[in-house]
Protein backbone atom coordinates (compact mmCIF):
# COMPACT_ATOMS: atom_id res chain seq x y z
CA UNK A 1 0.00 0.00 0.00
CA UNK A 2 2.55 2.38 1.06
CA UNK A 3 4.47 1.50 -2.82
CA UNK A 4 1.18 2.43 -4.60
CA UNK A 5 0.96 5.31 -2.48
CA UNK A 6 4.01 6.76 -3.23
CA UNK A 7 3.89 6.09 -6.74
CA UNK A 8 0.45 7.91 -6.82
CA UNK A 9 2.30 11.32 -5.01
CA UNK A 10 2.86 14.35 -7.50
CA UNK A 11 6.60 14.86 -8.29
CA UNK A 12 8.28 16.05 -11.35
CA UNK A 13 9.73 13.92 -13.61
CA UNK A 14 12.06 13.91 -17.09
CA UNK A 15 9.90 11.74 -19.41
CA UNK A 16 11.00 10.90 -22.74
CA UNK A 17 8.89 13.19 -25.21
CA UNK A 18 8.82 9.36 -27.35
CA UNK A 19 6.45 8.69 -24.00
CA UNK A 20 3.86 11.61 -24.28
CA UNK A 21 1.07 11.03 -26.28
CA UNK A 22 -1.64 13.93 -27.51
CA UNK A 23 -5.12 13.84 -25.30
CA UNK A 24 -7.91 11.61 -27.08
CA UNK A 25 -9.60 14.13 -29.32
CA UNK A 26 -7.66 16.96 -28.17
CA UNK A 27 -9.89 19.67 -30.18
CA UNK A 28 -6.92 22.51 -29.57
CA UNK A 29 -4.87 22.78 -32.90
CA UNK A 30 -1.21 23.02 -32.14
CA UNK A 31 0.17 25.55 -35.09
CA UNK A 32 3.56 26.23 -36.12
CA UNK A 33 3.09 30.14 -36.12
CA UNK A 34 5.33 32.95 -34.53
CA UNK A 35 4.23 31.92 -31.08
CA UNK A 36 5.22 28.65 -31.71
CA UNK A 37 8.67 29.67 -32.59
CA UNK A 38 9.24 32.31 -29.30
CA UNK A 39 8.43 29.61 -27.23
CA UNK A 40 11.17 27.16 -29.12
CA UNK A 41 13.46 29.52 -28.61
CA UNK A 42 12.68 30.14 -24.81
CA UNK A 43 13.29 26.42 -24.36
CA UNK A 44 16.28 26.60 -26.01
CA UNK A 45 17.35 29.29 -23.58
CA UNK A 46 15.89 28.34 -20.12
CA UNK A 47 14.66 25.13 -20.93
CA UNK A 48 11.16 24.06 -19.93
CA UNK A 49 9.91 25.70 -17.11
CA UNK A 50 6.22 24.84 -16.62
CA UNK A 51 6.36 21.04 -16.05
CA UNK A 52 3.72 19.17 -18.23
CA UNK A 53 0.99 17.73 -16.48
CA UNK A 54 0.38 14.23 -17.51
CA UNK A 55 -1.32 11.33 -16.83
CA UNK A 56 -0.28 7.26 -17.32
CA UNK A 57 -1.70 5.27 -20.01
CA UNK A 58 -3.20 1.75 -19.74
CA UNK A 59 -1.32 0.40 -22.45
CA UNK A 60 2.18 2.25 -21.56
CA UNK A 61 3.22 6.19 -21.59
CA UNK A 62 1.44 9.35 -20.65
CA UNK A 63 -1.45 11.29 -22.26
CA UNK A 64 -1.09 14.76 -21.68
CA UNK A 65 -3.47 16.58 -20.24
CA UNK A 66 -1.62 20.75 -19.94
CA UNK A 67 1.26 21.36 -22.18
CA UNK A 68 0.66 20.08 -25.92
CA UNK A 69 2.54 23.29 -27.37
CA UNK A 70 5.51 22.76 -25.00
CA UNK A 71 6.20 19.34 -25.52
CA UNK A 72 5.81 20.26 -29.54
CA UNK A 73 8.23 23.35 -28.58
CA UNK A 74 10.58 20.77 -27.04
CA UNK A 75 10.60 18.31 -29.96
CA UNK A 76 11.32 21.46 -32.31
CA UNK A 77 13.95 22.18 -30.05
CA UNK A 78 15.71 19.40 -29.62
CA UNK A 79 15.14 18.15 -26.52
CA UNK A 80 14.52 14.15 -25.48
CA UNK A 81 12.83 14.86 -22.47
CA UNK A 82 10.71 16.75 -20.82
CA UNK A 83 9.52 17.70 -16.82
CA UNK A 84 6.08 16.25 -16.23
CA UNK A 85 3.98 16.08 -13.40
CA UNK A 86 2.30 12.74 -13.48
CA UNK A 87 -1.62 12.72 -12.38
CA UNK A 88 -4.30 9.85 -11.57
CA UNK A 89 -7.31 10.93 -12.68
CA UNK A 90 -10.48 10.48 -14.72
CA UNK A 91 -13.12 12.47 -16.42
CA UNK A 92 -11.85 15.19 -14.38
CA UNK A 93 -8.66 15.49 -16.58
CA UNK A 94 -10.82 16.28 -19.82
CA UNK A 95 -12.42 19.03 -17.40
CA UNK A 96 -8.90 20.43 -16.74
CA UNK A 97 -7.65 20.07 -20.11
CA UNK A 98 -10.44 22.10 -21.77
CA UNK A 99 -10.05 25.23 -18.95
CA UNK A 100 -6.45 25.33 -19.22
CA UNK A 101 -6.61 26.07 -23.38
CA UNK A 102 -10.11 27.95 -23.23
CA UNK A 103 -7.91 30.97 -21.79
CA UNK A 104 -5.71 30.97 -25.14
CA UNK A 105 -6.44 34.00 -27.25
CA UNK A 106 -8.15 33.79 -30.75
CA UNK A 107 -8.76 30.44 -30.45
CA UNK A 108 -11.22 29.33 -34.05
CA UNK A 109 -14.80 28.85 -33.69
CA UNK A 110 -13.93 24.68 -34.15
CA UNK A 111 -11.60 24.46 -31.33
CA UNK A 112 -14.24 26.43 -28.90
CA UNK A 113 -17.59 24.35 -30.47
CA UNK A 114 -15.26 21.10 -29.79
CA UNK A 115 -13.94 21.90 -26.20
CA UNK A 116 -17.55 23.38 -24.97
CA UNK A 117 -18.91 19.68 -26.13
CA UNK A 118 -16.24 17.72 -24.22
CA UNK A 119 -16.39 19.51 -21.25
CA UNK A 120 -19.84 19.23 -20.94
CA UNK A 121 -19.47 15.22 -21.78
CA UNK A 122 -17.06 14.84 -18.75
CA UNK A 123 -19.24 17.13 -16.31
CA UNK A 124 -22.06 14.75 -17.17
CA UNK A 125 -20.42 11.74 -17.15
CA UNK A 126 -19.17 12.91 -13.60
CA UNK A 127 -22.47 13.60 -12.48
CA UNK A 128 -23.06 10.20 -12.85
CA UNK A 129 -20.79 9.43 -10.03
CA UNK A 130 -21.36 9.90 -6.53
CA UNK A 131 -17.70 9.23 -5.45
CA UNK A 132 -15.84 12.32 -7.45
CA UNK A 133 -15.31 15.98 -6.24
CA UNK A 134 -12.42 17.83 -7.74
CA UNK A 135 -10.60 20.49 -5.81
CA UNK A 136 -9.61 21.75 -9.27
CA UNK A 137 -13.34 22.55 -10.34
CA UNK A 138 -15.08 22.79 -6.92
CA UNK A 139 -17.61 20.65 -5.56
CA UNK A 140 -20.30 18.97 -7.62
CA UNK A 141 -23.17 20.84 -8.30
CA UNK A 142 -25.88 18.15 -7.87
CA UNK A 143 -29.03 20.60 -8.45
CA UNK A 144 -27.25 22.75 -11.65
CA UNK A 145 -27.65 21.71 -15.24
CA UNK A 146 -24.39 20.54 -16.71
CA UNK A 147 -24.31 23.49 -19.62
CA UNK A 148 -25.27 25.95 -17.08
CA UNK A 149 -22.02 24.68 -15.34
CA UNK A 150 -20.41 25.11 -18.79
CA UNK A 151 -21.99 28.43 -19.26
CA UNK A 152 -21.23 30.19 -16.46
CA UNK A 153 -17.51 28.83 -15.97
CA UNK A 154 -16.96 30.29 -19.80
CA UNK A 155 -18.65 33.52 -18.82
CA UNK A 156 -21.66 32.98 -22.10
CA UNK A 157 -24.98 32.27 -21.78
CA UNK A 158 -26.26 28.43 -21.80
CA UNK A 159 -27.85 29.37 -25.49
CA UNK A 160 -24.16 30.34 -27.07
CA UNK A 161 -23.21 26.95 -25.62
CA UNK A 162 -25.47 25.23 -26.53
CA UNK A 163 -25.47 27.34 -30.68
CA UNK A 164 -20.79 26.70 -30.44
CA UNK A 165 -21.64 22.92 -29.53
CA UNK A 166 -24.27 22.63 -32.85
CA UNK A 167 -21.23 23.42 -34.68
CA UNK A 168 -19.87 19.78 -33.93
CA UNK A 169 -22.95 18.64 -36.63
CA UNK A 170 -21.11 20.51 -39.41
CA UNK A 171 -19.25 17.98 -41.91
CA UNK A 172 -15.61 19.29 -41.97
CA UNK A 173 -16.12 21.58 -44.92
CA UNK A 174 -18.36 23.44 -43.49
CA UNK A 175 -16.45 23.17 -40.17
CA UNK A 176 -13.53 24.49 -41.97
CA UNK A 177 -14.95 27.78 -43.37
CA UNK A 178 -16.49 28.97 -40.49
CA UNK A 179 -12.76 28.69 -39.00
CA UNK A 180 -11.41 30.68 -42.27
CA UNK A 181 -14.57 33.07 -41.84
CA UNK A 182 -16.21 32.03 -45.17
CA UNK A 183 -18.90 30.92 -43.53
CA UNK A 184 -20.56 33.03 -40.89
CA UNK A 185 -21.51 31.72 -37.72
CA UNK A 186 -25.08 31.75 -37.45
CA UNK A 187 -25.71 30.94 -40.95
CA UNK A 188 -23.27 27.46 -39.85
CA UNK A 189 -25.61 26.73 -36.95
CA UNK A 190 -28.51 26.67 -39.34
CA UNK A 191 -27.30 24.58 -41.57
CA UNK A 192 -25.74 21.85 -39.20
CA UNK A 193 -29.60 21.17 -38.67
CA UNK A 194 -29.50 19.03 -41.98
CA UNK A 195 -27.98 15.82 -42.40
CA UNK A 196 -24.67 15.13 -43.62
CA UNK A 197 -25.34 14.63 -47.54
CA UNK A 198 -27.16 17.85 -47.06
CA UNK A 199 -24.69 19.38 -46.08
CA UNK A 200 -22.60 18.28 -48.89
CA UNK A 201 -25.02 19.87 -50.90
CA UNK A 202 -25.07 23.38 -49.22
CA UNK A 203 -21.27 23.16 -49.41
CA UNK A 204 -20.60 22.37 -53.17
CA UNK A 205 -23.36 24.94 -53.89
CA UNK A 206 -21.18 27.96 -51.75
CA UNK A 207 -18.30 26.76 -54.25
CA UNK A 208 -20.34 27.05 -57.51
CA UNK A 209 -21.70 29.95 -56.75
CA UNK A 210 -18.74 31.77 -54.80
CA UNK A 211 -20.62 33.05 -51.32
CA UNK A 212 -22.33 31.54 -48.67
CA UNK A 213 -25.79 31.78 -47.31
CA UNK A 214 -27.40 34.85 -44.96
CA UNK A 215 -28.86 33.51 -42.43
CA UNK A 216 -32.37 33.93 -43.81
CA UNK A 217 -30.79 32.84 -46.56
CA UNK A 218 -29.59 29.49 -44.25
CA UNK A 219 -32.77 29.61 -42.08
CA UNK A 220 -34.90 28.97 -45.49
CA UNK A 221 -32.72 25.81 -46.40
CA UNK A 222 -33.17 24.28 -42.84
CA UNK A 223 -37.00 24.85 -43.49
CA UNK A 224 -36.56 23.03 -46.79
CA UNK A 225 -34.47 20.25 -45.64
CA UNK A 226 -37.42 19.73 -42.54
CA UNK A 227 -39.96 19.81 -45.33
CA UNK A 228 -38.07 17.06 -47.35
CA UNK A 229 -38.20 19.83 -50.62
CA UNK A 230 -34.12 20.20 -50.52
CA UNK A 231 -32.71 19.46 -53.59
CA UNK A 232 -30.42 21.08 -56.07
CA UNK A 233 -32.74 23.06 -57.85
CA UNK A 234 -34.43 24.42 -54.73
CA UNK A 235 -30.71 25.66 -53.37
CA UNK A 236 -29.82 27.27 -56.30
CA UNK A 237 -33.32 29.01 -55.76
CA UNK A 238 -32.64 30.14 -52.25
CA UNK A 239 -29.16 31.21 -53.18
CA UNK A 240 -30.19 33.13 -55.89
CA UNK A 241 -32.90 35.02 -53.53
CA UNK A 242 -31.20 38.11 -52.22
CA UNK A 243 -33.99 39.68 -50.09
CA UNK A 244 -36.02 37.36 -47.89
CA UNK A 245 -38.40 38.92 -44.89
CA UNK A 246 -37.26 35.70 -42.62
CA UNK A 247 -34.12 37.57 -41.35
CA UNK A 248 -33.85 36.87 -37.51
CA UNK A 249 -30.45 37.52 -36.99
CA UNK A 250 -27.90 39.48 -38.63
CA UNK A 251 -24.71 37.64 -40.50
CA UNK A 252 -21.84 37.68 -38.10
CA UNK A 253 -19.49 35.27 -37.16
CA UNK A 254 -20.00 35.15 -33.57
CA UNK A 255 -23.32 33.58 -31.91
CA UNK A 256 -26.10 36.38 -30.78
CA UNK A 257 -25.88 37.54 -27.63
CA UNK A 258 -28.70 37.47 -25.59
CA UNK A 259 -30.22 40.00 -23.52
CA UNK A 260 -27.67 41.24 -20.78
CA UNK A 261 -28.85 40.15 -17.18
CA UNK A 262 -29.30 43.26 -14.94
CA UNK A 263 -25.92 43.68 -12.85
CA UNK A 264 -26.04 42.21 -9.59
CA UNK A 265 -24.51 44.26 -6.51
CA UNK A 266 -22.41 42.41 -3.55
CA UNK A 267 -23.50 44.64 -0.44
CA UNK A 268 -20.58 44.22 1.78
CA UNK A 269 -20.55 46.50 4.88
CA UNK A 270 -17.23 48.61 4.81
CA UNK A 271 -16.64 47.71 8.55
CA UNK A 272 -15.32 44.67 7.46
CA UNK A 273 -12.12 45.96 5.34
CA UNK A 274 -11.90 48.80 8.37
CA UNK A 275 -8.96 46.26 9.79
CA UNK A 276 -6.84 46.17 6.89
CA UNK A 277 -6.98 49.44 5.97
CA UNK A 278 -7.17 51.60 8.94
CA UNK A 279 -7.59 55.59 8.39
CA UNK A 280 -8.97 55.43 5.23
CA UNK A 281 -11.73 57.13 3.88
CA UNK A 282 -14.89 54.61 2.06
CA UNK A 283 -13.32 56.14 -1.40
CA UNK A 284 -9.76 55.23 -0.44
CA UNK A 285 -10.99 51.79 0.39
CA UNK A 286 -12.81 50.73 -2.37
CA UNK A 287 -9.99 51.98 -4.63
CA UNK A 288 -7.38 49.82 -3.08
CA UNK A 289 -9.62 46.61 -3.49
CA UNK A 290 -9.71 46.98 -7.14
CA UNK A 291 -6.15 47.55 -6.84
CA UNK A 292 -5.57 44.17 -5.05
CA UNK A 293 -8.24 42.64 -7.29
CA UNK A 294 -6.26 44.07 -10.56
CA UNK A 295 -3.03 42.49 -9.35
CA UNK A 296 -4.49 39.24 -8.22
CA UNK A 297 -6.37 38.93 -11.83
CA UNK A 298 -3.09 39.65 -13.34
CA UNK A 299 -1.25 36.91 -11.71
CA UNK A 300 -3.62 34.47 -12.49
CA UNK A 301 -3.99 35.27 -15.99
CA UNK A 302 0.09 34.62 -16.04
CA UNK A 303 0.01 31.35 -14.49
CA UNK A 304 -2.96 30.46 -17.16
CA UNK A 305 -1.16 31.23 -19.91
CA UNK A 306 2.13 29.81 -18.52
CA UNK A 307 0.56 26.34 -18.33
CA UNK A 308 -1.22 26.65 -21.68
CA UNK A 309 2.09 27.26 -23.46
Amino acid sequence: EEEREEKRQEKVQNIPLSELHPFRDHPFKVVDDDKMQETVDSIREYGVLVPIIARPKEEGGYEIISGHRRCHASELAGLETVPVIVRHMDDEATIIMIDSNLQRENLLPSERAKAYKMKLGAIKRQGKRNDLTSGQIGPKLESKRSNAIVADEAGASIKQIQRYIRLTELIPDLLDMVDDKKLNFNSAVEISYLPPEEQHLVHETIVSEAHAPTVAQAQEIKRLSQKKELSDDTVLSVFGNKEDSRVKMPDTQEPIAEEAPKPKTLNIPMERFAKYFPNRSEAEITEMIFKVLDSWHHHMKKMRNDHSR
